[in-house]
């Protein structure tokens, strides 16, 4: 049997492009997924039929067919279709091209500008395209992985329709896949004997993204053996080594990284063990600074357990230390910990309200001048204009506390903690309304 490799001459063609760029779909009945946005009677294929296009952004994961739709709408409208990538292109090509769109239309000849990773593009280049969207000698197409939202300036923003992408199913997946083996384009002049189960498992294995799926198939088939026969038979175990590791999408600068800490958060806030510990591997695994998802877990402590069991937030800290001493891999466990202690925690926001109302108050009133009788009167000026004058030793009474008004007297009836009823704040309520019972009785 003979090896195929890099400098052998066989059906594989590494002259060729790749596969994923061989089998780009050039029709919408060619295209795979995003049936929610292409599919019979869907609004973006009805304007793309009636051929009523205008500025839009395309928002979705890396590889589920961006570049591909733009490129299918610029040939189905007739425009004449220019691509350039933020990346490589600064505000002089962004002029050149919009001189040139604008001799064109001119001559009534629209332009589809496709703009890859728009959102890499600063605030003075999304300016300059502005006024030739507003003419309409440019129909913009851009494309981001980022929310729209943060990444696009407002006015821009304002005058294109988001399409949001989403990924590909698994069985968007197998359908390409068997595609790619049959279509003359792929590897159809090409006799492959591979499992409809391997096929299913490079599907799960690509995360939604079909470059991810094209290219794990073209590596199998490239690293298999040619028979006797002239078959090229791919093996399972080829197969697991060309998916040695997934790259989950994950971006710690972007809006993923605060989906999951999100993700996370209401986990545990839903006292959902299984759900936090696996949100807490995707991070790690996508590369989170470990002492970054303890320092969330911290504030969690407090904001969603609070004193329904301060302990939580003993466990929080000392899971911060054990990830500092430690690092990754060994502190895995440790997150895992915090993640567990804190999900079957009783939880009680008592505390997360309490600073918030506060706050609201502090931000909505004028600074309330503190009681002169809880003054520190440290001098005798001070002592003669009533600083300290009237206030009693909570220690020196039989009860261990006072009537004594602590408030401004603005906010002198104002409550702001609310105890729940989870856990150890239960025996809290009860302590602090006896106590506020007793305030408010009559001598």
């Amino acid at each position: 049997m003979e090896q195929l490799n890099l400098f052998s001459d066989s059906p594989s063609q590494f002259s060729k492009s790749p596969l994923a760029s061989r089998l780009r779909p050039e029709t919408l009945d060619e295209y795979v997924g995003q049936e929610h946005l292409v599919g019979k009677g869907m609004l973006l294929r009805q304007l793309i039929e009636k051929d009523q296009i205008s500025s839009m952004i395309f928002w979705g994961p890396p590889g589920v067919g961006k570049t591909t739709l733009a490129r299918i709408i610029a040939k189905s409208t007739n425009a004449h279709f220019v691509e350039f990538s933020a990346v490589t292109s600064g505000i002089r090509e962004v002029k050149e091209v919009m001189k040139e769109a604008e001799d064109n239309r001119r001559l009534g000849i629209r332009t589809l500008l496709f703009t890859d990773e728009i959102h890499r593009f600063n605030k003075a280049q999304q300016d300059a395209f502005l006024p030739f969207v507003e003419k309409g000698s440019i129909v913009l197409v851009g494309a981001t992985t980022e929310n729209p939202s943060f990444e696009i300036n407002s006015a821009l923003l304002s005058r294109c329709k988001v399409f949001i992408l989403k990924a590909l199913t698994e069985d968007d997946l197998h359908k390409l896949l068997k595609h790619a083996l049959s279509s003359p384009k792929g590897l159809g002049n090409m006799q492959i004997a591979l499992s409809d189960d391997d096929l299913k498992s490079i599907a799960a294995f690509s995360n939604g993204d079909a470059r991810t799926a094209l290219n794990t198939l073209e590596m199998a088939v490239n690293n298999s053996r040619l028979d006797g026969d002239g078959v090229i038979s791919v093996s399972t175990e080829t197969i697991a080594q060309c998916m040695d590791r997934r790259s989950l999408l994950y971006d710690k600068n972007g809006e993923e990284h605060y989906n999951l800490i999100s993700a996370l958060h209401k986990s545990m806030r839903n006292s959902d063990p299984d759900a936090a510990v696996y949100w807490v591997c995707r991070m790690i695994d996508g590369g989170e600074d470990p002492l970054y998802i303890a320092r969330r877990m911290v504030r969690f402590a407090s904001e969603d357990v609070g004193l329904a069991d301060s302990n939580a937030l003993a466990v929080a800290v000392n899971v911060y230390q054990a990830c500092h001493f430690l690092g990754l891999p060994e502190c895995n466990v440790h997150l895992a910990h915090a993640a567990v202690y804190l999900s079957m925690a009783p939880k009680s926001n008592a505390l997360e309200r309490a600073t918030m109302d506060a706050a609201e108050d502090i931000a909505n009133s004028p600074a309330e001048p503190v009681p002169l009788h809880i003054r520190n009167g440290v001098t005798q000026l001070m002592r003669d204009n009533g600083y300290g004058k009237g206030y009693i030793y909570a220690h020196d009474t039989e009860e261990k506390i006072t009537k004594m008004q602590c408030l401004p007297d603005a906010l002198k009836d104002r409550t702001y903690y609310d105890p729940g009823t989870m856990g150890d704040e239960a025996a809290i309520r009860e302590r602090l309304n006896e106590i506020r019972r007793w305030r408010s009785s009559e001598d």
